[in-house]
Order: structure tokens, then C-alpha cells, then sequence
């Protein structure tokens, strides 16, 4: 085991993404209706009653205007088969919903077809925390499969396995 009381952000990067997550691309529409998506591991719930999960952009992100003004985003949460979605939407490329099957949602916002889960949300807060901008969600409504979900671990693409306990 490796202990570091000096921060090194490239070896904390590495210790944080020992923690598998699931992957979602996360939706909206900027100010002139354009779709907007990005790959993103860092979601949460936070509460049930009343229901709020949490996400964190970058502040550099050229997609905080389109969150920001929009009060309302989708998050999409991947099944195994769509790792090339999540490559897709982690890139820089200008229509990242060309040839992606979805349909429109609550305020028109794009819900990716053939997700495990997909949460609608209103912004119910944005606070900026570090080089991060986190933004809580009210979840309006959600739907859900029983698909097989992506997981992301190490630098890697994985699925899970279920473990028998006593």
C-alpha cells in the first residue's frame, strides 16, 4: 500500500479512480436549442425525499454556459454495450448526437435510447467547489431497465459481477 501525505495530483487521480462508478452522458439544451452532452462518472444521489442526485462539471468546460442556462439536464446512465457513447461524448467533436438514437424529454432535452436508467431533473442548485462546478438535480421523472450497467475503474471500461453473500 502506498501512503502520500504530500498531494501529487496525477497519483491522487490514480488512488481516486480506484472507486468504480457507472458512466452517464449527461444532457441539455443550450440557449439556442442546441443538444448538448457530456461523459460524466461523477454522479450521485443525494436524497430520496425529496429526490436529488448530484454531478460535477469542470468550470472550464465550454458546456457550463449551455447547464447553466438551460435549469434542467438529463442524466443518461450507459449500459455495457454503449462504451462507444461514452468515448463519443468525452470528445471534442462539434455534433456529438449525429447518428445517436434519443428522444425528447421534459423541456425537449435529449434522452439517449437504450440507457439502464435516465434521470429528468430541474436544477435545484449549482455550487462551484474547487475547479468543479457541482449541480444538484431535482429528479422529475425516470425510468429504468434491468440491462447489464458500464462501469469505469482504473482507467478502464469493466462490467460487474454479482457476488453470492451468506
Amino acid at each position: 500500500m502506498t501512503t502520500n501525505s504530500e498531494i501529487n495530483t496525477a497519483d491522487l487521480r490514480k488512488a481516486l479512480g480506484t472507486f468504480a462508478t457507472g458512466v452517464t452522458v449527461v444532457t441539455t439544451l443550450d440557449k439556442d436549442k442546441n443538444q448538448i452532452g457530456v461523459t460524466v462518472n461523477s454522479f450521485s444521489s443525494v436524497s430520496l425525499e425529496p429526490p436529488i442526485v448530484l454531478w460535477s462539471l469542470k468550470k472550464t468546460s465550454p458546456n457550463v454556459e449551455a447547464f447553466d442556462h438551460s435549469g434542467r439536464f438529463v442524466i443518461n446512465v450507459l449500459a455495457r454495450a454503449q462504451v462507444n457513447l461514452s468515448q463519443r461524448f468525452a470528445s471534442s467533436i462539434k455534433n456529438k448526437f449525429n447518428s445517436v438514437g434519443f428522444r425528447e424529454g421534459l423541456g425537449g432535452l435529449p434522452l439517449i435510447e437504450n440507457c439502464v436508467a435516465s434521470f429528468q431533473c430541474k436544477t435545484y442548485r449549482r455550487i462551484e467547489a474547487g475547479d468543479h462546478i457541482l449541480y444538484l438535480g431535482e429528479v422529475e421523472e425516470y425510468s429504468r431497465t434491468d440491462q447489464e450497467t458500464l462501469i469505469f475503474c482504473k482507467g478502464k471500461y469493466m462490467c460487474g459481477q454479482e457476488i453470492e453473500t451468506v
